[in-house]
């Protein structure tokens, strides 16, 4: 069920990007994008996959329950009188409303359905937000960071994700940039501060090195190491894509935006994995739960319930050094028009990098 929980989790998070992605493009004048064509069987199975793939996390507590009581018993319980089970039941009926809009009608042609859409994806957005873990911790600060953070996400990735793999040609791509850069500069700031605030919710900034030992820590470690790659791709398909267009009109962005979006579904993959581990704030740090990765790298003697702190050895600034090598090399590829997948390539490198410098940093 961990592995099952992951991957449908990261799953959700691409199916409300390809959904809000796709209504948003559709209300963008066709001068102002290239060319797209999202098929409605890949929005009727986003839509669906919202409604199966936010079901995991009830499925797992009824059957983390149900033993006591029955199955029956515990999954009528589940359903209407926890948060998350109501949650869901929410979810579905919205989800159905949603499939019905997008079979019935064509909102590749009249804006007020795309407009419709996207009030309805919102919905399922707060329906998430409202089953979160922050929203338990804090019922309206965790709710509104938690959907505002989605919200933020979804829009910035599914536009990216949805220009990127169903544009049948880079035509416009210039105007596209003019005004998706900048939206996608506010959604960016946007993740980042409700991110962080959300983090409080679970780990203090000092804690911060401690929550590495166990696996919730590794997972969220990843996740913000991630970004770095991530913010690299978003200068090379802004700022240096646009000098490039201007230059070769011919030149074709899309492989690079594709690269920038697999690096997001592994943010999403991180993310995922965050939601299946007990938090810092919930967790002892003993030998069985200590992360085997921590405990692989940590150059230390590992002892329950010890505290770490970060001090960069020569090793540590070794690899940041090297991390800065491999980050001028994938911009360096761009430039000297080399595959994208070489740069992709580059930025793995980056991220080990910088992983192993953090780690091996520890005392």
């Amino acid at each position: 069920m961990f592995l099952l929980g992951i991957i449908s989790e990261a799953l959700l998070y691409l199916c409300f990007a390809l959904l809000i992605g796709s209504f948003l493009l559709y209300l963008v004048p066709s001068s102002y994008r290239p060319d797209i064509n999202v098929p409605k069987g890949y929005l009727m199975m986003a839509i669906g996959g919202i409604a199966i793939f936010s079901f995991i996390p009830v499925l797992q507590l009824i059957l983390y329950l149900y033993e006591d009581i029955g199955f029956a018993q515990t999954f009528q319980s589940v359903l209407f009188t926890f948060e998350v089970g109501k949650a869901w039941v929410f979810t579905y009926i919205f989800s159905n409303l949603l499939f019905i809009l997008v079979v019935w009608f064509d909102y590749r042609k009249r804006a007020l359905y795309s407009y419709i859409g996207i009030i309805f994806t919102l919905i399922l957005i707060l329906a998430l937000g409202w089953s979160s873990h922050a929203s338990s911790y804090d019922q309206v600060k965790g709710f509104l960071n938690q959907s505002a953070h989605f919200t933020a996400v979804s829009v910035w990735t599914g536009i990216l994700i949805v220009v990127s793999w169903f544009s049948k040609n880079h035509s416009n791509w210039l105007n596209f940039l003019k005004w998706f850069t900048p939206v996608a500069i506010v959604c960016f700031a946007s993740t980042i501060v409700t991110g962080l605030i959300l983090m409080t919710f679970v780990v203090e900034f000092k804690d911060y090195p401690n929550s590495w030992m166990i696996p919730y820590g590794q997972a969220l470690l990843f996740k913000h190491i991630l970004i770095i790659p991530l913010m690299v791709y978003a200068v090379i398909n802004s700022i240096l894509m646009k000098r490039k267009l201007e230059k070769d009109i011919n030149f074709n962005p899309k492989p690079w935006a594709r690269v920038e979006s697999i690096v997001i579904l592994l943010i999403f993959s991180a993310t995922a994995a965050l939601g299946q581990q007990s938090p810092p704030h919930e967790t002892t740090v003993t030998s069985e739960v200590v992360s085997k990765l921590f405990t692989m790298f940590y150059q230390g003697q590992f002892r329950p319930e010890m505290t770490v702190q970060l001090v960069l050895n020569s090793t540590s600034m070794s690899l940041i050094l090297l991390a800065l090598l491999f980050l001028v090399l994938t911009i360096f590829s761009f430039t000297k028009k080399a595959p994208a997948v070489v740069s992709f390539f580059m930025c793995i490198l980056l991220v080990l990098c910088v992983y192993l410098s953090l780690i091996l940093g520890l005392q």
